[in-house]
């Protein structure tokens, strides 16, 4: 079992989010609801970790560190 942060960036055109694995580059999926996205991520990230395990590649392990900062724009 493996954990990974998921990032979902919202769609103010079309609603809905579009979800990304920055440990898995190109593991992306979407989904119209938070739930939605999440379990769609969790396929998306099976079947990404099932094809390089397939291949013989390794598996990354997840080094994402967020952080949150402010930063103050002049007027």
């Amino acid at each position: 079992m493996a954990t990974y942060t998921i990032l979902l960036d919202p769609d103010p055109q079309d609603g809905g989010y579009t979800v990304t694995v920055p440990a898995l580059p190109g593991c992306v999926t979407e989904g119209e609801t938070v739930v939605e996205c999440i379990q769609n991520a969790e396929e998306a990230i099976r079947l990404y970790l099932d094809d390089l395990h397939d291949s013989g590649e390794p598996i990354p392990e997840e080094k994402i560190v967020p952080q949150a900062i402010t930063v103050t724009v002049a007027a």
